[in-house]
Protein backbone atom coordinates (compact mmCIF):
# COMPACT_ATOMS: atom_id res chain seq x y z
CA UNK A 1 0.00 0.00 0.00
CA UNK A 2 1.52 3.47 -0.95
CA UNK A 3 1.87 6.14 1.63
CA UNK A 4 -0.52 8.31 2.24
CA UNK A 5 1.64 11.17 3.67
CA UNK A 6 4.80 11.94 5.06
CA UNK A 7 4.60 12.73 9.17
CA UNK A 8 6.90 14.62 10.77
CA UNK A 9 6.79 14.79 14.65
CA UNK A 10 8.16 18.21 15.58
CA UNK A 11 9.43 19.64 19.19
CA UNK A 12 11.57 22.17 20.88
CA UNK A 13 13.22 23.03 24.02
CA UNK A 14 13.24 20.03 26.36
CA UNK A 15 15.84 21.18 28.86
CA UNK A 16 15.15 17.78 30.35
CA UNK A 17 14.85 19.07 34.02
CA UNK A 18 16.60 16.64 37.02
CA UNK A 19 13.14 15.98 37.88
CA UNK A 20 12.10 14.13 34.20
CA UNK A 21 14.52 11.29 33.25
CA UNK A 22 12.15 10.07 30.40
CA UNK A 23 10.14 12.12 27.80
CA UNK A 24 6.28 12.61 28.85
CA UNK A 25 4.61 9.30 26.93
CA UNK A 26 1.90 11.99 25.66
CA UNK A 27 4.87 13.18 23.38
CA UNK A 28 5.13 9.18 21.59
CA UNK A 29 1.29 9.49 21.73
CA UNK A 30 1.23 12.50 19.94
CA UNK A 31 4.19 11.33 17.54
CA UNK A 32 2.56 7.70 17.01
CA UNK A 33 3.17 7.50 13.45
CA UNK A 34 5.44 9.64 12.34
CA UNK A 35 8.24 9.17 9.86
CA UNK A 36 10.70 11.69 11.23
CA UNK A 37 11.25 13.55 14.29
CA UNK A 38 12.75 17.38 14.30
CA UNK A 39 14.13 18.57 17.49
CA UNK A 40 14.86 22.25 17.03
CA UNK A 41 17.18 22.71 19.64
CA UNK A 42 17.89 23.14 23.79
CA UNK A 43 18.09 19.25 23.73
CA UNK A 44 20.71 19.58 26.39
CA UNK A 45 21.30 15.93 26.78
CA UNK A 46 22.13 13.72 23.84
CA UNK A 47 19.34 10.95 25.55
CA UNK A 48 16.38 12.84 24.53
CA UNK A 49 17.53 12.05 21.19
CA UNK A 50 18.23 8.49 21.77
CA UNK A 51 14.54 8.32 23.25
CA UNK A 52 12.86 10.41 20.47
CA UNK A 53 15.05 7.67 18.19
CA UNK A 54 12.69 5.00 19.22
CA UNK A 55 9.76 6.44 17.76
CA UNK A 56 11.06 7.78 14.67
CA UNK A 57 14.56 8.65 13.22
CA UNK A 58 15.60 11.91 14.52
CA UNK A 59 17.96 15.25 13.61
CA UNK A 60 18.12 18.24 15.67
CA UNK A 61 18.83 21.97 15.53
CA UNK A 62 21.83 22.92 17.97
CA UNK A 63 20.51 25.06 20.60
CA UNK A 64 22.30 28.00 22.96
CA UNK A 65 22.13 25.20 25.67
CA UNK A 66 23.47 22.44 23.42
CA UNK A 67 27.13 22.75 24.20
CA UNK A 68 29.63 20.37 25.52
CA UNK A 69 28.78 17.21 23.41
CA UNK A 70 28.67 16.37 19.75
CA UNK A 71 26.08 13.87 18.21
CA UNK A 72 25.83 13.47 14.20
CA UNK A 73 21.76 13.54 14.24
CA UNK A 74 22.83 17.42 15.47
CA UNK A 75 23.87 20.52 13.38
CA UNK A 76 23.57 24.14 13.57
CA UNK A 77 21.06 24.08 10.89
CA UNK A 78 19.30 20.82 9.12
CA UNK A 79 17.68 21.26 5.24
CA UNK A 80 15.28 18.51 4.25
CA UNK A 81 13.40 18.13 1.07
CA UNK A 82 10.60 16.08 1.69
CA UNK A 83 7.83 15.61 -0.54
CA UNK A 84 8.40 18.41 -2.75
CA UNK A 85 8.77 20.44 -0.02
CA UNK A 86 12.13 22.70 1.39
CA UNK A 87 12.20 22.57 5.18
CA UNK A 88 14.58 25.03 7.12
CA UNK A 89 15.20 24.25 10.86
CA UNK A 90 17.20 26.26 12.73
CA UNK A 91 16.70 27.17 16.83
CA UNK A 92 16.54 30.73 17.42
CA UNK A 93 14.72 32.92 14.58
CA UNK A 94 13.54 35.67 17.36
CA UNK A 95 12.22 38.22 16.47
CA UNK A 96 9.41 35.48 14.47
CA UNK A 97 7.54 38.21 12.95
CA UNK A 98 9.79 39.57 11.41
CA UNK A 99 9.40 39.39 7.44
CA UNK A 100 10.07 36.41 6.08
CA UNK A 101 12.82 37.53 3.65
CA UNK A 102 14.30 39.16 6.46
CA UNK A 103 14.61 35.93 8.30
CA UNK A 104 16.01 34.36 5.37
CA UNK A 105 18.49 36.83 5.56
CA UNK A 106 19.69 36.49 9.23
CA UNK A 107 19.02 32.92 9.74
CA UNK A 108 19.12 31.28 6.52
CA UNK A 109 21.91 32.58 4.45
CA UNK A 110 19.56 33.91 2.65
CA UNK A 111 17.92 30.87 0.97
CA UNK A 112 13.90 30.45 1.32
CA UNK A 113 12.21 27.26 2.31
CA UNK A 114 8.39 26.24 1.96
CA UNK A 115 8.56 25.39 5.93
CA UNK A 116 10.93 27.54 8.51
CA UNK A 117 11.17 25.67 11.61
CA UNK A 118 12.10 27.32 14.79
CA UNK A 119 11.97 27.03 18.89
CA UNK A 120 13.87 28.84 21.94
CA UNK A 121 10.73 30.88 22.67
CA UNK A 122 8.67 27.82 24.72
CA UNK A 123 5.73 29.68 22.97
CA UNK A 124 4.12 27.70 20.02
CA UNK A 125 3.46 29.60 16.66
CA UNK A 126 2.07 28.01 13.36
CA UNK A 127 1.87 31.72 10.74
CA UNK A 128 1.47 31.49 6.95
CA UNK A 129 3.22 34.55 5.12
CA UNK A 130 4.35 34.98 2.04
CA UNK A 131 3.82 31.26 1.01
CA UNK A 132 6.13 30.13 4.06
CA UNK A 133 4.91 27.62 6.67
CA UNK A 134 6.37 28.99 10.32
CA UNK A 135 6.55 26.22 12.91
CA UNK A 136 7.76 26.82 16.66
CA UNK A 137 6.51 24.11 18.25
CA UNK A 138 6.99 25.82 21.91
CA UNK A 139 7.73 23.35 24.68
CA UNK A 140 6.55 19.96 25.61
CA UNK A 141 8.54 20.21 29.34
CA UNK A 142 8.38 24.00 29.89
CA UNK A 143 5.34 26.01 27.85
CA UNK A 144 5.53 29.64 28.24
CA UNK A 145 8.66 29.57 30.06
CA UNK A 146 6.35 27.94 33.07
CA UNK A 147 7.47 25.70 36.14
CA UNK A 148 7.76 21.53 34.81
CA UNK A 149 4.84 20.50 33.22
CA UNK A 150 3.09 19.00 29.61
CA UNK A 151 3.24 21.64 26.82
CA UNK A 152 2.98 21.75 23.30
CA UNK A 153 4.32 19.50 20.27
CA UNK A 154 3.88 19.76 16.42
CA UNK A 155 2.94 17.07 13.72
CA UNK A 156 3.69 18.50 9.76
CA UNK A 157 1.93 16.31 7.50
CA UNK A 158 3.69 16.38 3.62
CA UNK A 159 2.13 14.88 0.11
CA UNK A 160 2.65 16.36 -2.95
CA UNK A 161 1.63 19.20 -3.37
CA UNK A 162 -0.29 19.72 0.10
CA UNK A 163 0.96 20.50 3.32
CA UNK A 164 -0.85 20.45 6.76
CA UNK A 165 0.29 21.27 10.06
CA UNK A 166 -0.73 21.49 13.59
CA UNK A 167 -0.03 22.41 17.72
CA UNK A 168 -0.78 19.72 19.45
CA UNK A 169 -1.60 20.44 23.49
CA UNK A 170 0.01 17.08 25.07
CA UNK A 171 -2.94 17.58 28.19
CA UNK A 172 -2.14 18.34 32.17
CA UNK A 173 -1.01 17.05 34.90
CA UNK A 174 -2.83 17.35 37.89
CA UNK A 175 -2.73 20.78 39.28
CA UNK A 176 -0.54 21.85 36.39
CA UNK A 177 -2.42 23.76 33.81
CA UNK A 178 -1.34 23.72 30.21
CA UNK A 179 -0.49 27.16 28.91
CA UNK A 180 -0.48 25.93 25.54
CA UNK A 181 -2.91 26.74 22.18
CA UNK A 182 -4.01 24.34 19.80
CA UNK A 183 -3.80 25.36 16.17
CA UNK A 184 -4.38 23.91 12.62
CA UNK A 185 -2.95 24.76 9.18
CA UNK A 186 -5.13 23.10 6.28
CA UNK A 187 -3.03 24.15 3.72
CA UNK A 188 -4.59 27.92 3.14
CA UNK A 189 -4.72 28.87 6.72
CA UNK A 190 -3.91 28.94 10.69
CA UNK A 191 -6.71 28.98 12.96
CA UNK A 192 -7.07 27.99 16.68
CA UNK A 193 -9.07 25.18 17.76
CA UNK A 194 -9.60 26.37 20.99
Amino acid sequence: MPRVSYRVGILSDTHMPASVHTLWDEIGIAFAGVDLILHAGDIVLPMVLDQLEQIAPVLGARGNNDVGWNDPRLADAQWLDIEGFRIAMVHDMEPEDEPIDVLCRKYLGGQRADVMVTGHTHFERLAWRDDTLQVNPGSPVHPHLWSTRLGTVAVLELTPGSLRARIVRLGEHEGLRNPGVAYDFDGEAVRGLE
